[in-house]
């Protein structure tokens, strides 16, 4: 009589009878998010050039400034909510606390718990699994039940700010539609840096508005949803961004890093801005 049984061997780190690319992907994400770590973090350290005299532009990654960098003073940026670096912040030479280090991590937390992330990056940086029947490190699997990986449930909570941070970005924006100068005055313009940072918040609007848990806020809480009408459309409008949730995670991804880089060249005089009018 035959035997229906059939033996399973566990794979090896990297072993796979797969023939096609598998591994280009997960390095690409580990190249792409490698250098925005690297990046971002030595941006945050700077705590200058973060914003342009005589201009509303401003980077997203120290937006909102809630006190301007003790480095700048006695100069002002203009953007400060509280004024002056505060003395009971400290002022480390070795490793300098920056108004950025004081609001990276609410949007900083959205992205390293946001559902698309958690698989990018556990395939690219943990190889948890590399691939799709590919060998993995590890043979047991503790999912994301226990301690650390129990503080991913946290991204619905982390969603809220990051809607109160598009907010502010929007009104970064509108900032940078305004210019100062000695004869005239604030006066309104669009420059370059205008484009650039209103860009920066159409992006991270896409990638924030298609998140899956606002999908589920918005539409998840109910057995019948065509029986709101207000809320069905909400959940389909917001639907049609969850499927491009990847294209905008990595697009706002990217222009967030640009748009601190062309605030930054521009400080520095090292970028002219041009302004259309």
């Amino acid at each position: 009589m035959a035997s229906n049984l059939v033996s399973i061997q566990r794979r090896g780190f990297g072993q796979t009878m797969r023939r096609d690319g598998w591994w280009i992907a997960p390095l690409l994400t580990f190249l792409g998010l490698g250098a925005f770590i690297v990046y971002s973090t030595w941006a945050a350290f700077q705590g200058e050039h973060y914003f342009v005299q005589g201009t509303g532009y401003l980077s997203p990654m120290y937006s909102p400034v809630l006190f301007d960098s003790w480095k700048i003073a006695p100069a002002v940026s203009g953007h400060s909510w509280f004024g002056p670096w505060p003395a009971w912040l400290p002022q480390s030479m070795i490793l300098p606390l920056t108004p950025a280090f004081l609001i990276l991590w609410a949007p900083g937390g959205f992205r390293f718990t946001c559902y698309y992330y958690r698989g990018a990056y556990y395939k690219s940086f943990w190889a948890d699994p590399p691939a799709c029947a590919v060998g993995e490190p590890r043979h047991d699997y503790r999912g994301e039940k226990k301690l650390p990986l129990i503080l991913q449930n946290i991204h619905r909570y982390f969603l809220y700010l990051a809607l109160v941070f598009i907010c502010i970005l929007a009104y970064d924006a509108w900032s940078a539609m305004w210019f100062t100068d000695a004869r005239s005055g604030t006066r309104f313009g669009i420059g370059v840096g205008t484009l650039v940072l209103s860009m920066n918040v159409v992006l991270l609007g896409s990638y924030t508005f298609g998140c899956h848990s606002l999908r589920h806020l918005v539409g998840g809480r109910c057995d019948t949803i065509s029986t709101r009408p207000v809320q069905h459309k909400l959940w389909k409008w917001v639907s049609k961004l969850n499927k491009r949730h990847m294209l905008f995670a990595w697009l706002s991804l990217f222009w967030v890093g640009f748009s601190d880089f062309y605030v930054r060249m521009v400080s520095m005089g090292i970028w002219a801005d041009y302004r259309f009018f």
